[in-house]
């Protein structure tokens, strides 16, 4: 197909009117190539391993959840010139799906959430509160480490943001519809100090990859894991 056709087939999975403000000219095809859509490979990140990673496979739109472009860009060097070179070089499209698929049915949440087991499920503004009998130690045991901040044994509704979502006004949303402990990313000291509820901090990667993972499973395309290197000392 023509990336026209593509990027209408992506924007119905996940509808840019989703995305936050912020978003704005920050998400949908931000590298437009030359060529037309027959392989498309699903990161999280546009990493220069990514890239080059699709480029081996001749993939000819690389689908993510972070834009590399997210800031403005007044001199093209470094990552972001080794990136584009790899991604123009190859004629590859780059397309960014950000907040829109946070929100989106069968998203970054969604799949979180479909991971986790939570069920009988209502919306946070950004994310999710789920019914679940779950503890911290079940949950890293899918997730990877945890650091968690309160006491926590038994979890019977746990509130989800998948990526950065340790906001009090989120937090105060989730123990409203029942939460007794909230699962997100980059949890900030006095955010911890003033929660009401145990929050339980994973990594962003974590969070996220299992939505774009799954997206790609949806789509038969190869997802490109490049997770960041985490070292546990102590």
């Amino acid at each position: 197909m023509e990336i026209e056709a593509f990027v209408k087939e992506m924007e119905e999975l996940a509808p840019p009117g989703l995305a936050e403000a912020y978003d704005e000219g920050r998400i949908g095809l931000v590298v437009e190539g030359t060529r037309p859509v027959r392989r498309v490979a699903a990161a999280l990140d546009a990493t220069v391993r990514v890239a080059e990673e699709a480029a081996a496979l001749d993939a000819d739109v690389l689908v993510v959840h972070h834009s590399p472009l997210f800031g403005p860009v007044h001199r093209v060097a470094g990552e972001t010139a080794r990136l584009l070179r790899v991604l123009l070089g190859a004629g590859m499209h780059l397309y960014v799906m950000h907040t829109n698929f946070d929100r989106a049915e069968g998203g970054i949440n969604d799949a979180l959430a479909d991971l986790l087991g939570l069920s009988d499920r209502q919306l946070l503004p950004m994310g999710l509160v789920g019914r679940t009998s779950t503890d911290p130690n079940a949950i890293a045991a899918l997730l990877g480490p945890l650091r968690v901040y309160g006491e926590v044994r038994t979890i019977e509704r746990l509130a989800i943001v998948g990526g950065s979502g340790f906001d009090p006004a989120l937090i105060r949303a989730a123990v409203d519809l029942g939460a007794d402990a909230f699962l997100s990313a980059e949890l900030k000291h006095f955010v911890a100090r003033e929660s009401p509820i145990p929050c339980l901090e994973s990594t962003h990667y974590a969070l996220e990859s299992p939505g774009m993972r799954a997206l790609a499973r949806r789509m038969n395309w190869p997802y490109l894991d490049d997770p960041p290197f985490l070292q546990l000392c102590g």
